[in-house]
């Protein structure tokens, strides 16, 4: 499919503490806006913060959109792409016979990437990607925003 047709997004997740108050960004780009999203937990995890930003995103969005996903997280990467097959072969348990974590988001994650066609691209953080840059600005600014 011709790349034009996709929706560019990014997202990014941040911790002051881990755990501790949380932020989400998300980044997107189309031929139709930009669009700027964000939000805070008060007690969370930056792997939690991470999942939340790709969960919003795809939330943004009916169902149907070719998606270019950029993430900056191994973790999100690598486990929506191919520790959540074994995990949810093993009933949810890790290779260590363990619960697996944040398995409520990995769960949404697994129903919600099933509503798109998405193109899943890791890009290193911090390294003068604009689209990840606005992210990250985005979600370390939601760790600030005071929420009542």
């Amino acid at each position: 499919m011709d790349s034009k047709n996709y929706i560019d997004i990014y997202t990014d997740g941040a911790c002051s503490g881990n755990p501790g108050k949380g932020g989400w960004g998300v980044y997107i780009e189309n031929k139709r806006e930009i669009k700027q999203l964000n939000g805070s937990e008060l007690k969370t995890t930056n792997n939690r913060m991470e999942l939340t930003a790709v969960i919003k995103a795809l939330e943004y969005f009916e169902k149907g959109e070719n998606i270019n996903l950029y993430t900056d997280s191994k973790y999100v990467m690598d486990g929506i792409t191919t520790w959540i097959k074994k995990w949810k072969k093993n009933n949810w348990k890790t290779s260590q016979k363990q619960p697996v974590k944040n398995r409520d988001l990995w769960e949404i994650l697994d129903f919600l990437k099933d509503s798109h066609n998405i193109s899943w691209k890791w890009v290193k953080g911090h390294e003068n990607n604009h689209g990840n840059e606005q992210a990250d600005f985005l979600a370390t600014s939601a760790i600030k925003i005071e929420r009542l």
